[in-house]
């Protein structure tokens, strides 16, 4: 009878030390024993190659095999990447057909660019967003003339410019909104470069022609000035004017949509596997996480196996842009995902993989490399951070941020790193999506940070213990007053400025008195005035010897506040260190000194 044999166990090239104990089912500490006596200094959470894994699994009279997996199915997709087979897709052709056009609508705050998406599609969003921004990008779909349209809404704070910039690369067509009464400002000149660098076409909406004040003409020549040349006026650009508010000149602006989709041939292969891109993603308390994406090639199905960044899932439910669940999401179309294990990044490319052994490795080797990133001396800790403000003559502001979404953290984190930090450093100790935890507030007392969270819970255990540990939990709606209550911390660390004023000269004429801690002399003032409470130096000749304070002022028998030019007078002298014992002949320099309050800007 032949002897059965054992099958061996299949062990990637690189594995943790926790997933090669589940693969052999060996407790962990023994593992790391075996390891420890073969010379190997691993904890649970660091990685072992695979000659290492195949030695230690010897110790336990375990067979393993190296995995093979075709390399050329690990690449994870970059943005640019996509960029790149999107363009390649239609060269060659196959399988296209027409698909939703993409619009994303820019411009500067309280332009209209939240009032027009909710005319276009006759619902309120702008009421409900705090502070009257938009503060995430989201997307939506509206039919014209039968065809959908999908609108990606992106932020109009100064503080998205990054969010801005990755809603123009998602869109097919960007629209440029511009106030008529308002015209081109600088965050309008910062969408327009990124249209430029990104070459999105462009349509220009010039909104609220009907208020008071409008002038389209004067708008339309201050793009030109800013390089958008518009039709009518020796360019290609189409122009629409509207007002969102009173529905005017709407049905024009999408019929101007479709159009340039036409022109421009939006279509996709609707046969491949998706490729998309996460516009935003959060944790909900009771579905998980909560991904919204916009699929720019391919059909995604509920039940896929799909990647994002080093993100996996398998989807458990697709919901259209109304919420409703759909079997299926083709390309061009905005789709809500139930099914990551994890909060994707921002940005990041969706992917569709084969199965879920690949979606599966290709996370792995990404979190390997973000471990391993984040190891050694790249690694922050409060100690450290601790140790730097010790070192360092800098004042620091040590902050853990949390946020309801990766875009809003992304956000807040850009225009924190934008605030200047040669006079306060901003360390933020810790950053996540997600409500605000008791670790939270032991990281903060440890290291004496404040906590800032934005849109997110305090449960009331957490703010019992921020109350016991003393430490500061706030919590804000709108982002820029998130931002400027940071300032504000910042500014109460800065020295105040001392602005120095001249006020006049005495020359000594006499010397009345001279005690251990003050002197009494008498002399005319020269130039300018001289102050009772004022400081002065004490010059002879071309050496400034010292200085001092007059504590008291005679003209005559008669105390005063000050004494004019030409006027002789006695001052009793009081000294800022030493005493500085003054002769006749001296000259004493008054001038008073302010502080002022500095204020980070």
């Amino acid at each position: 009878m032949e002897k059965k044999t054992e099958e061996k166990i299949k062990i990637p090239s690189v594995v943790s030390v926790k997933e090669f104990c589940e693969k052999i089912d060996k407790p962990v500490a023994e593992v790391i024993k075996v390891l420890l006596d073969n010379g190997f200094l691993a904890t649970i959470n660091e990685t072992i190659d695979f000659e290492t894994a195949a030695l230690i699994a010897q110790e336990f009279d375990v067979m393993v095999r190296e995995e093979k997996i075709d390399e050329k199915k690990m690449d994870v997709i970059s943005p640019e990447q996509l960029a790149e087979i999107l363009k390649q897709e239609k060269d060659k052709g196959k399988n296209l057909r027409k698909r939703p056009v993409v619009v994303t609508i820019l411009g500067h705050v309280d332009h209209g660019k939240t009032t027009l998406l909710d005319t276009i599609r006759k619902t309120k969003v702008a009421e409900s967003e705090s502070g009257g921004i938009t503060q995430h990008i989201t997307s939506y779909q509206v039919k014209a003339k039968g065809r959908l349209i999908t609108f990606v809404d992106t932020p109009g704070h100064e503080a998205f410019s990054k969010m801005r910039a990755r809603g123009a690369g998602l869109a097919d067509i960007a629209i440029l909104i511009v106030a008529a009464d308002d015209g081109v400002k600088p965050q309008t000149k910062e969408v327009i470069k990124n249209f430029k660098k990104g070459k999105v076409p462009m349509i220009v909406a010039i909104n609220k022609i009907d208020k008071p004040g409008a002038n389209a003409e004067k708008v339309k020549g201050q793009l030109a000035e800013a390089g958008i040349l518009l039709e009518k006026r020796g360019g290609e650009i189409p122009c629409v004017e509207i007002s969102a508010k009173n529905n005017i000149g709407i049905d024009e602006l999408l019929e101007t949509i479709l159009l340039l989709a036409d022109v421009l041939k939006i279509e996709a292969d609707w046969e491949r596997k998706a490729l998309g891109i996460v516009l935003e993603s959060h944790l909900d308390q009771r579905r998980g996480v909560i991904t919204t994406a916009i699929i720019k090639t391919g059909a995604l199905e509920e039940g896929d196996s799909v990647i994002a960044g080093d993100a996996l899932g398998s989807v458990r439910q697709l919901l259209d842009y109304s919420g409703k669940r759909v079997m299926t999401v083709g390309p061009g179309s905005s789709t809500t995902i139930v099914g990551f294990s994890k909060i994707c990044k921002a940005g990041a490319v969706l992917q569709v993989e084969e199965s879920r052994t690949i979606a599966k490795e290709k996370t792995r080797r990404l979190k390997l490399d973000i471990m391993a990133g984040e190891t050694g001396e790249n690694k922050a800790t409060a100690k450290k951070i601790n140790e730097s403000i010790k070192t360092s003559g800098l004042a620091r502001l040590n902050l853990i941020l949390r946020a309801d979404a990766g875009g809003s953290l992304e956000a807040l984190k850009q225009i924190l790193d934008s605030l200047p930090g040669d006079q306060v450093t901003l360390d933020i100790l810790s950053q996540k999506v997600g409500n605000v935890t008791e670790t939270d507030v032991q990281l903060a007392e440890t290291s004496k940070a404040l906590v800032y969270g934005f849109k997110v819970a305090v449960p009331d255990m957490v703010n019992q213990a921020s109350k016991k540990a003393k430490v500061e939990i706030r919590n804000f709606e709108v982002i820029y007053k998130l931002v400027d209550d940071i300032k504000e911390e910042m500014s109460k660390l800065l020295e105040p400025e001392i602005v120095r004023t001249d006020l006049g000269e005495l020359e000594v004429l006499a010397i009345f008195r001279t005690e251990k801690d003050k002197m009494i002399v008498g002399g005319k003032v020269k130039k300018g005035r001289v102050k009772k409470g004022a400081s002065f130096e004490i010059w002879r000749g071309e050496e400034k010897l010292g200085q001092g304070q007059a504590k008291k002022l005679k003209q005559g028998q008669a105390e005063t506040d000050e004494a004019e030019q030409g006027l002789e007078c006695g001052i009793t002298y009081i000294p800022k260190k030493n005493l500085i014992k003054i002769q006749e002949g001296d000259v004493l320099k008054f001038y008073e000194e302010q502080e002022i309050e500095r204020k980070i800007e």
